[in-house]
């Protein structure tokens, strides 16, 4: 599967965005699919991962209660709604799969087989 992070952009402290993620190649229903962050100097961190159906969800500490992972499977998208932004939220976002049913709440990079190019979110006054 080949995954496209996109709707990454400049926002302002306490501002929202929402980033999405599309699949082609095969159907998204068959993926767990997470979403990381990296910033410059730093390890690539966990933010978030949904099941294939998008009922069960995992929130790092850091963006609990901020951000919000769904999916639409008819449009083969995931996406990740950023609110509260805070300056330490400035890094690539990327998306990626995972063919397993579950992974655990907090899983690494090394779980996932397939990443998308990532989309950068600055948030910056």
């Amino acid at each position: 599967v080949q995954l496209q992070a996109f709707g990454g952009g400049l926002v302002q402290p306490g501002g929202s965005v929402r980033l999405s993620c599309t699949a082609s190649g095969d159907s998204f229903s068959k993926y767990l699919v997470g979403w990381f962050r990296q910033s410059p100097g730093k390890e690539r961190e966990f933010v978030a991962v949904a099941t294939r159906s998008g009922g069960a969800t995992s929130y790092a500490d850091s963006v609990k209660g901020r951000f919000t992972v769904s999916r639409d499977n008819t449009k083969n998208t995931v996406y990740l709604q950023m609110n509260s932004l805070k300056v330490e939220d400035t890094a690539v976002y990327y998306c990626a799969t995972s063919g397993a049913f579950w992974i655990g709440t907090q899983p690494r990079p090394s779980d996932f087989a397939s990443w998308g190019q990532g989309t950068q979110v600055t948030v910056s006054s």
